[in-house]
């Protein structure tokens, strides 16, 4: 028997143009293992093992596929991993948050997130960058009023090195300010954590674009016995309009086609 794939299910990704499958693969564990908060350790795969998760992922029909400068080394390694196959992947990227010696720092200003981009265009050996969200400290508000990134964004998508961009928030006054002029908000929302849903309401209504992180609580979900988390999980996003894509940051190959086969059984069902 054949393993479910999301080949049939790719959804808009809002109004932006790009087809994007209901599960992406988050990148944080190709390059960083310093200061993540996964209930587990874990090794850093080495290029066979990232080329075949890559593989893998593909095979099952996920195009999607998040990165950022603050992943360590995720950026710098996707560029030869994915070599030869730009027209497979949507790639998402950031700007706004550095990581160096264990520690993050932030800057929004329009030098900055120019250089950044810029930076991951080599990084990633793409002459284009489908999506860039705005890594947030948390100041979501001033960061959208007070700095120049979203300005910078807009005037790099004119450009064409970006195709759309948006806002990876942490509030939800932040996320609704970054959907009146920007293409997507990245959201946490799960079984735990469900404060951020106005942001998706608000996406569905205008036709913006929504990816969630943090969709299985970083693996930390708990539920009454017999139930699964994942596919509650799952339940819960997929049962809202606005949701594009869920970001799951595994490297275990089992996880993956588990997570894929039951995001299959979900969308089939709705």
């Amino acid at each position: 028997m054949s393993l479910p794939t999301l080949h049939d299910l790719h959804r808009p990704l809002g109004s932006t143009g790009l087809v994007v499958s209901p599960l992406g693969l988050g990148t944080v564990k190709l390059g960083r293992d310093q200061g993540v908060k996964y209930p587990n350790g874990f090794k850093i795969p080495d290029d066979d093992e990232a080329r075949m998760l890559l593989k893998q992922a593909r095979d099952l029909g996920i195009n999607l596929i998040d990165t950022a400068p603050a992943y360590g080394r995720s950026e710098e390694r996707l560029g030869p991993l994915l070599r030869g196959q730009r027209q497979d992947w949507v790639i998402v990227s950031k700007v706004g948050e550095e990581f160096a010696d264990g520690q993050s720092r932030h800057d929004f200003s329009a030098v900055h997130t120019r250089l950044s981009v810029e930076r991951s265009l080599q990084r990633l050996e793409t002459d284009f960058i489908d999506l860039v969200l705005v890594h947030s400290d948390g100041n979501d508000l001033a960061i959208l009023n007070d700095s120049e990134v979203y300005a910078t964004l807009a005037a790099l998508k004119a450009e064409g090195k970006i195709r759309g961009y948006g806002f990876s928030g942490k509030t939800v006054e932040g996320g609704l300010k970054a959907l009146e002029q920007g293409d997507c908000a990245m959201v946490t929302y799960n079984l735990n954590e469900l404060n951020e849903k106005p942001v998706i309401d608000y996406a569905a209504a205008h036709g913006k674009a929504i990816l969630v992180k943090k969709a299985l609580a970083s693996g930390h979900v708990c539920l009454s016995p017999g139930v699964d988390p994942v596919r509650a999980s799952f339940e819960l996003l997929f049962e809202h309009p606005g949701v594009a894509s869920a970001i799951v940051g595994t490297i275990n190959p089992l996880h993956l086609a588990h997570n894929v086969a039951t995001v299959a059984q979900v969308l089939r069902r709705n």
